[in-house]
C-alpha cells in the first residue's frame, strides 16, 4: 500500500514539474516574442525618423532657380523712315545682328505734303529751326539694358530730321555705343552725325557713319557691320 502511493506522489511530482517547466518555456517565448517585436518597432521606428532626416535634408539643399538677369547688355536698331527707304536696310541690321529693332514714329505722321522740298512745308520748317523737337509716340522701354545703337536717318537738307534729336534727348546714352547711318539720293552723312553727337554726354562713343542708297542689299549692310 506504501509502495502504491509512493508511485502516485512521484507521478504527482512529475506531472506539476512538466507543468511548471511548461509555463516557464512559455513565458520565456513569450519573453522573447515581446523582444522581437520591440526591436522590430524600434527599427522600424529608426528607419522611419532616418527618412524624415534625409527628407528635410533634400529639401534644405534644393533651392530656387536663379531667375536670368534681364539686364544682359544688347543692340538696339533704331530707325526713322518717312517714305519708306531707310525702313529695310535697319531691318537688315537687326536681323544680321540679331538686335532689337525700334522704329520712330512721329505723333504727328508726316504727309507728303509736309515732305515736299522748298514749300515752306512742315518738314521744311522743321529743318530750319535747331530748336525743333518733333514729338514721338512711343518710346524705348529698358533703354539702359542696350550698350550699342545702330542709328539710320534719312538727310533732310543735309542733316538729320529733327525728330532724331527728339529721341537723342529722351535718353541717357552715358557710356553707350551709338553707330548711325543715313540713307539719301545723293547727300553724303556729312556733318549730320556730328551735330547729333552734341546731344549726348561726353562718354557716349560715335562711331563713324555711313551713307546708303536707296534698295541697297542685305549684303551691303552686312559688309558695313563687319567693318565697324
Amino acid at each position: 500500500m506504501k509502495n502504491k502511493i509512493c508511485i502516485i506522489l512521484s507521478f504527482l511530482i512529475l506531472f506539476i514539474m512538466a507543468g511548471c517547466g511548461n509555463k516557464k518555456a512559455g513565458n520565456e517565448t513569450k519573453s522573447t516574442l515581446l523582444q522581437t517585436n520591440g526591436q522590430t518597432e524600434q527599427a522600424i521606428n529608426e528607419d522611419q525618423e532616418g527618412s524624415g532626416t534625409e527628407n528635410q535634408k533634400s529639401s534644405e539643399v534644393v533651392s530656387e532657380p536663379e531667375q536670368e538677369s534681364d539686364m544682359e547688355t544688347k543692340t538696339l536698331v533704331v530707325y526713322f523712315s518717312a517714305t519708306g527707304t531707310t525702313k529695310p536696310l535697319a531691318e537688315y541690321a537687326a536681323e544680321i545682328l540679331n538686335a532689337d529693332l525700334y522704329e520712330i514714329v512721329p505723333e504727328i505722321p508726316y504727309t507728303e505734303e509736309d515732305l515736299a522740298y522748298y514749300t515752306n512745308g512742315r518738314a521744311d520748317q522743321e529743318q530750319n529751326d535747331s530748336s525743333a523737337r518733333p514729338v514721338i509716340s512711343r518710346g524705348v522701354k529698358n533703354m539702359e539694358r542696350y550698350d550699342t545703337i545702330i542709328l539710320g536717318y534719312p538727310i533732310w537738307h543735309g542733316q538729320a530730321p529733327r525728330i532724331i534729336s527728339t529721341f537723342l534727348e529722351s535718353y541717357d546714352f552715358s557710356g553707350k555705343t551709338i553707330v548711325p547711318f543715313c540713307t539719301s539720293h545723293s547727300s553724303s552723312i556729312g556733318s549730320s552725325a556730328d551735330h547729333l553727337h552734341d546731344l549726348c554726354s561726353d562718354s557716349t562713343e560715335w562711331k563713324e557713319g555711313k551713307r546708303f542708297e536707296a534698295g541697297t542689299s542685305r549684303e551691303a549692310i552686312e559688309e558695313w557691320l563687319k567693318s565697324i
